[in-house]
């Protein structure tokens, strides 16, 4: 598989673990709060950072920067308070 072929699939992981994040806790399949919705808001939004970078358009690789730190604090927060 090509470089380009693994970002773009990569992207569209993105967009879909960010959907299934939301989904998830709209119906409190799990909690905002938790492992899974945080690990998916973070590996989305590297997936989208990925392919914004890669085709040059800085809005979604700004606004996907922003949601991974958000979510990678998050996810710091929860290992320290356990």
């Amino acid at each position: 598989m090509n470089r380009n072929r693994a970002i773009e699939i990569y992207g569209w992981y993105g967009a879909v673990a960010i959907v299934l994040a939301y989904a998830l806790v709209s119906f409190k399949v799990t909690p905002p709060p938790g492992y899974v919705y945080q690990i998916l808001n973070l590996t989305g939004a590297i997936g989208i950072i990925l392919v914004s970078v890669t085709k040059k358009v800085q809005q979604p690789a700004a606004l996907n920067t922003i949601w991974a730190i958000i979510a990678l604090v998050a996810i710091i927060g929860l290992i320290i308070n356990g």
